[in-house]
């Protein structure tokens, strides 16, 4: 059941200006063009934006892209959808979420990548709503320092000022990359939150519901074929019920399971203790 906003979140959204980007690119080194893939008779980067549009929070919902002719045809996606596009630097998505930040005068920008197409919507108002109920006392919350969710459930927050110092300062390729990195790397320079998922369970390195693979698309095109007909609106439950009913489906990319872009950082970040613990890396 989705929860309206109380009357404290109704008066922060009415004096804070919430922009949730959603980064997209057709040039995925590991699987190109998976934002395009059809889901259920829509693109997968329509199936995303379709979840993100049932958190009441949200605020306006924008596509960040790149300025690359090859991801035009995103841009028209969107056209044609009547969704907000940015386009920016193809790799510096630091410079991305930042310089659309300026444009639509941001207070707070929430950051849920594109390969998320099964988050789910009470997730993104549980951690937006855990920012606006502490603001201005947090710069940045996330439900992944550290993680419990289902891989895939990847919502950050974070407000225009610590955005804008990250940007001036970050120097690391991985910190532009990944936008948000040197926030959480500097938990001496920025406040801090955290989201953790209620249940007190912790499956963010036993349930990949994300797509980086083409075992993750399988994954994917079975939860929607089996759910999306029935309820266009499932959630985590729902999720987890089928998965229950047939463990199967879970084979499907098991082979991927904790896979993240921080194994091929794990010298350089400071603050993912959590992570190493998951995985059993010294």
């Amino acid at each position: 059941m989705q929860l309206l906003p109380d009357m404290h979140e109704f008066e922060s959204l009415y004096t804070m200006n919430i922009v949730t980007v959603v980064q997209a690119r057709t040039s995925s080194s590991r699987l190109p063009n998976k934002v395009l893939f059809p889901l259920y008779g829509e693109p997968l980067l329509i199936r995303i934006i379709e979840r993100i549009s049932r958190a009441t929070l949200a605020g306006t919902i924008v596509v960040a892209t790149s300025q690359k002719e090859e991801d035009n045809i995103i841009e028209n996606l969107c056209i044609s959808n009547e969704i907000e596009c940015f386009r920016g630097h193809l790799t510096d998505l630091l410079d991305r979420h930042y310089q659309l930040a300026v444009k639509y005068a941001a207070d707070a920008v929430v950051k849920i990548p594109s390969d998320c197409p099964l988050i789910d919507p009470f997730i993104i108002d549980q951690t937006i709503r855990y920012y606006i109920e502490r603001y201005p006392a947090l710069d940045f919350v996330s439900n992944l320092h550290p993680a419990s969710y289902p891989d895939g459930n990847d919502v950050e927050i974070m407000s225009f000022g610590a955005l804008e110092t990250a940007w001036k300062e970050a120097k690391r390729s991985f910190e532009r990359e990944h936008t948000t990195p040197y926030i959480w790397e500097n938990p001496d320079k920025f406040r801090i939150g955290n989201v953790s998922w209620e249940t007190g369970l912790d499956f963010s390195a036993s349930h990949r519901w994300t797509i980086d693979y083409e075992e993750d698309y399988q994954f994917i095109l079975k939860v929607y074929e089996k759910l999306f007909p029935k309820n266009p609106s499932f959630g985590l439950y729902d999720i987890l019920s089928l998965i229950e009913k047939e463990p199967e489906l879970r084979l499907i990319n098991q082979n991927y399971l904790g896979n993240y872009w921080y194994m091929h950082h794990l010298n350089e970040l400071k603050t993912i203790t959590e992570y190493k613990n998951k995985l059993n890396i010294s």
